[in-house]
């Protein structure tokens, strides 16, 4: 697999404008990867971790100069959904399951790489993502919102536990951290729209801690976050048992298909956007080793981050040094300022999370959904509420058996279509009551716009009866040729084949002659290895098959 140069894009030109972009990364993703953690389950230093190491791997190898690499809110939400069953969260053990699921993730994605299979992630069309992201997020969103109300809940708790615990507990509300929390949304979302250049959850954690440190707003009921051990992350490895290491297997499925529909997704738009080349292969090659240097050195499951891409692309970044600039700050805070953490109030991280991901819920975009296409919405829709109330290892299932569902609904209903003279669609053979069309005397062209397979072969039969029997019915005559425009059948299956060979038989009955045209080489291969081609004729062009075929209009109903 061939890696471009490091860093490419960088010149002495924005090197100043790269440096600063990084500044801005590390006020945006140290209170954020901070409040991840906390929704995965596992201490503020997992959190910090995957800035260092796995962010370093990452930025050095993969070929998008912008996508940003780190935990984010689904993957946290999945990492304690997924965990939550198998150990108690906060503890060693399940800190060691988080870093086993973080390796399997980074394997998964090497093999994905190296068999070039990411386009399995075109699976997760746009509706499953929505409804999959949405379920995770609203069950974030619970846990966050008793965060900012100083109400104690399960945090690892399914969402109708937590849900109930947090509607019991409301009347335990603090209003110190209430406070804080309203101020703090109030900040993040005023300065979202009017200053968006500014670092507002940076700003929201300095404010609110200096407030608690100065007002001792820890003896009024306020939680915070407490000591965070300093120190470098130490390289390590996750020892558990093969039985242990199988339970993670689906979880870390569902993180890598999701990071890889998003993270492909990302880096090719931005790349189009701004004019240079990605290689998707070297992309999930760089998910790899950033994942398993995450499973290594203490952290978890790291994939792409939308909103920090989009904000280092606002910033005028077009290169991977702010990623850079980023472990070197958040490496500096780990030897000499985790004690300016401490006192960080847990309500206003809830506060940072919670807007962080409430465009995560999808509303705009089921709204849409709604507009657009109800079958999608309802995709969605199932998706979404099977995340959120079954959980999230069922949510992917679903996701998965909803795009099978979705493709083969779509793959049986292909656009099939009789042509006139010209080429151009006359009659589509998929209307309940055919018109009867001819594309010359005597002589129907019929294309085909998919490949012929399973889901779809009786329906490609159905209709060319249709065609010639209505054909008679209108008074166009007996149909003595029908041609099969080939261009778009790239493939035909061996249940195709033998639909297609009953059409053939009922054909030679009613005396309809049958020829190819536009075949393509790999589709007359297998034609012939069907055999179905035998010594039919195969035209270049319909025209020529018109020309070829087409009978004296005074000779049509001879």
């Amino acid at each position: 697999m061939t890696i471009a140069r490091p860093l490419a894009g960088l010149t002495r030109r924005n090197l100043a404008r790269e440096l600063v972009a990084g500044v801005t990364l590390i006020a945006i993703a140290i209170p954020l990867n901070i409040g991840y953690a906390q929704i995965a389950g596992l201490p503020p230093t997992a959190g910090l971790y995957a800035l260092i190491v796995p962010t370093v791997v990452y930025a050095l190898t993969v070929s998008s100069r912008q996508l940003v690499a780190s935990p984010d809110a689904a993957a946290a939400a999945l990492v304690a959904s997924s965990i939550g069953g198998l150990a108690v969260a906060g503890s060693t053990d399940y800190a060691t399951l988080a870093m086993a699921q973080a390796v399997l993730c980074g394997a998964m994605f090497l093999l994905l790489a190296v068999f070039k299979l990411g386009f399995l992630a075109n699976f997760l069309s746009k509706p499953i993502l929505v409804g999959f992201v949405g379920g995770l997020a609203l069950d974030i969103l619970v846990s966050q919102i008793a965060k900012m109300l100083g109400v104690k809940i399960d945090s690892g708790g399914e969402f109708v536990e937590k849900l109930g615990d947090l509607i019991a507990g409301l009347g335990t509300t603090n209003p110190v951290s209430l406070a804080i929390a309203a101020g703090s949304v109030a900040v993040l979302l005023l300065g979202k729209r009017f200053l968006r250049a500014v670092p507002w959850a940076l700003v929201v954690l300095l404010v609110t801690t200096v407030l608690v440190v100065l007002l001792h707003l820890d003896e009024s009921g306020v939680d915070v976050l407490g000591e965070v051990p300093a120190g470098p992350p130490a390289l390590t490895w996750p020892i558990v048992d093969w039985s242990t290491w199988l339970l993670l297997v689906p979880s870390a499925i569902a993180l890598t298909m999701v990071t890889t529909a998003e993270g492909l997704l990302v880096s090719r738009s931005y790349g189009e956007k701004r004019g240079y080349s990605t290689s998707p292969n070297r992309d999930l090659f760089a998910f790899g080793l950033g994942n398993l240097a995450a499973g290594a050195s203490a952290s978890f499951a790291v994939g792409s981050s939308t909103s920090r891409t989009a904000a280092m692309d606002q910033s005028g970044s077009r290169t991977q040094l702010p990623s850079l600039v980023l472990a070197v700050g958040t490496l500096l805070l780990l030897l000499f300022g985790t004690a300016l953490l401490a006192d960080i109030p847990s309500p206003a991280i809830g506060a940072i999370v919670g807007v962080a991901i409430l465009p995560l819920l999808g509303i705009a975009d089921f709204a849409r959904l709604w507009r657009l296409d109800r079958f999608e919405f309802a995709v969605g829709a199932v998706c979404f509420l099977t995340t959120l109330f079954v959980g999230s290892i069922a949510g992917i299932v679903v996701a998965f058996v909803l795009a099978l569902v979705n493709l083969a609904k779509r793959a049986a209903n292909p656009a099939i279509d009789v042509l006139e003279a010209g080429g151009d669609p006359t009659d589509s053979l998929l209307a309940p009551v055919a018109r009867g069309e001819v594309t010359a005397p005597g002589t129907i062209v019929v294309r085909l716009a998919a490949p012929l397979f399973f889901a779809n072969g009786s329906v490609f039969t159905d209709a060319v009866k249709r065609s010639i029997r209505g054909a008679e019915q209108a008074g166009k005559g007996p149909v003595h040729h029908l041609v099969v425009d080939m261009e778009a059948v790239t493939d035909i299956d061996v249940t195709g084949a033998e639909a297609f060979e009953a059409l053939l038989v009922w054909l030679e009955r009613e005396r309809v002659e049958v020829s190819f045209s536009r075949v393509r080489t790999e589709a007359r291969e297998r034609l012939d290895a069907l055999g179905l081609l035998a010594d039919r004729r195969i035209f270049a062009t319909n025209r020529d098959a018109i020309a070829s075929l087409a009978e004296p209009p005074d000779t049509v109903g001879g």
